[in-house]
């Protein structure tokens, strides 16, 4: 090749044709030529592959993001990864209650609208219907019959109707605890990082639906405690402001408007009597329910509502403090077409990358 590229050059020189182009002949200048030809398209090319480039990376950045990067193999990292992911699910479960998300407004909704409408459906009527007012009070009075008012009769028929709020009282805690159960189910589902850990999500969901059982359970507890503190003391002052059928002496004529004296006698036995007797009943109990109303709600929330907020995740907590890094590594067990994807997506990350260096260590310029 080197005696071929003399001739070459001997032949151009030497050639009345070619001599004064001598210098720009020959297969060493093409060469030459080609090179600066491909140099510049190169230079042109340069940026645009080396944005596609960076595009890329960035890209398969935000999938190792997505899928999560690796786990470390120690007890501590894998710890705190643990409390990083349950920080994360807290977080948007504290969301939908406090009304970023979508879903704590069911909550309200319990209590005003299911909870009215069950309190409105207890069966009142039916418990002070006249028979059985007349057979509760007759029952209550024994072998003696009262004498001015039948204050046995009223406390059964009392006690016995408030008993009925107990049904709504609980049926609201277990509304408001469905409510809750859900919301832990869709944070869970929201929690982009958990979903690379089935096995952790399936713990959490078990721990926080431990947690919400034990607020029901309490729930209930106070709720029917406010019930029965309506049964075991009535509101004296309720009936101390009713009008009176006989007159202070007790002489079983009933007072005229201007208490000045008796009018007409009273039959205490009479329909109208006890009428009068399930209506004053039917009275207080409309005021215990507008209490109850109010109240029930106050215990659901501080019972339930408040306590997810805020030690929703002790139980779990307690849990993961106590594992060594055997089982901290079985918890974070991962699924194995996600551990797949993460590893051909890291390949690819590391040749880009490796492309990107190449192509910033050349020096274009001469």
């Amino acid at each position: 090749m080197i005696i071929a590229r003399e001739k070459e050059q001997e032949f151009f020189h030497s050639s009345p044709e070619y001599a004064h182009l001598a210098s720009r002949m020959g297969s060493e200048y093409l060469a030459k030529l080609l090179s600066q030809q491909l140099e510049a398209v190169i230079r042109a090319r340069i940026p645009s592959i080396t944005s596609l480039i960076n595009k890329t990376i960035d890209e398969l950045e935000s999938e190792m993001d997505h899928l999560g990067r690796p786990i470390g193999s120690d007890a501590g990292a894998q710890l705190y990864l643990v409390l990083e992911l349950c920080r994360a699910f807290d977080k948007i479960f504290k969301e939908h209650l406090d009304g970023g998300r979508p879903g704590g407004d069911r909550i309200y909704w319990v209590f005003d609208n299911q909870l009215p409408a069950a309190l409105r459906k207890l069966p009142f009527d039916r418990h002070l219907s006249l028979p059985n007012v007349k057979r509760i009070v007759s029952q209550a009075d024994g072998y003696q019959p009262h004498l001015i008012a039948p204050e046995q009769g009223y406390r059964q028929l009392i006690e016995s109707g408030l008993s009925y709020f107990r049904g709504p009282a609980e049926a609201s805690v277990d509304a408001v605890h469905n409510v809750l159960k859900e919301l832990v189910r869709k944070s869970i589902g929201e929690t982009e990082e958990l979903r690379r850990f089935p096995t952790l999500q399936a713990e959490l969901a078990a721990a926080c639906n431990k947690a919400l059982e034990s607020f029901r359970q309490e729930g209930r507890k106070t709720t029917v405690r406010l019930v029965d503190m309506e049964s075991a003391y009535l509101t004296v002052d309720f009936f101390r402001k009713l009008p009176q059928e006989v007159d202070r002496a007790g002489t079983g004529y009933p007072v005229d408007s201007a208490g000045t004296g008796p009018s007409t006698p009273v039959d205490r036995y009479s329909d109208a009597h006890f009428r009068r007797i399930a209506s004053n009943v039917s009275s207080y109990i409309g005021m215990v329910s507008d209490t109850l109303k109010n109240t029930i709600p106050k215990a659901v929330v501080h019972c339930q509502v408040r306590e997810a907020k805020r030690s929703l995740l002790n139980y779990f907590y307690i849990q993961v403090g106590s594992k060594d890094a055997k089982q901290l590594a079985l918890l974070l067990d991962e699924d194995p077409a996600l551990m797949g994807r993460r590893q051909q997506c890291f390949k690819r990350l590391e040749l880009y990358k490796s492309a990107r260096d190449e192509i910033d260590a050349v020096s274009w310029s001469r």
